[in-house]
């Protein structure tokens, strides 16, 4: 067993509330999204309210979605993110949320069991804006491995 694990945020700025029409489509996929990442090879945890609802949780202001996860490993989160039905979905997600000029997602190891706060999330997401990748903040485009 390994002794880090993958976690990995990504944010996301709403163009409009969370209950608008305009967002009907997004929400209508969400249930099924979070359940086919928690079915996927090398899922472990997910952000969530104790009712089971992430979007709920808004650290970063009312307008701003967060997700967060930990997985085993870059390859079977990888796998989620660009080979399920996970990006169909995210081909639309230019109708529901805001184009960032940063990096709104980030990467990084956690010892096995850590389960990360969003201020450490954050931090992360910062430390890659600020000095790109590294082996403590990083991308599916420039992984890391696990520290020895």
């Amino acid at each position: 067993m390994a002794a880090y694990e993958l976690a990995q945020l990504n944010i996301a700025h709403m163009k409009t509330p969370l209950d608008a029409p305009e967002m009907a489509d997004f929400v209508a996929n969400l249930d099924h999204i979070n359940t086919l990442a928690e079915a996927a090879p090398g899922f472990i945890w997910r952000l969530q309210s104790e009712e089971g609802n992430a979007t709920a949780i808004r650290p970063f202001g009312d307008d701003t979605l967060v997700n967060m996860s930990v997985w085993d490993g870059v390859a079977n989160l990888s796998d989620y993110v660009y080979k399920s039905l996970h990006v169909e979905i995210m081909k639309q997600r230019k109708k529901w949320f805001e184009r960032m000029q940063e990096a709104y997602h980030v990467l990084w190891w956690v010892p096995q069991g850590h389960r990360p706060h969003a201020y450490e999330a954050m931090q992360r997401l910062q430390t890659l804006r600020a000095m790109g990748p590294s082996d403590k903040a990083f991308t599916f485009k420039q992984p890391f491995a696990q520290p020895a």
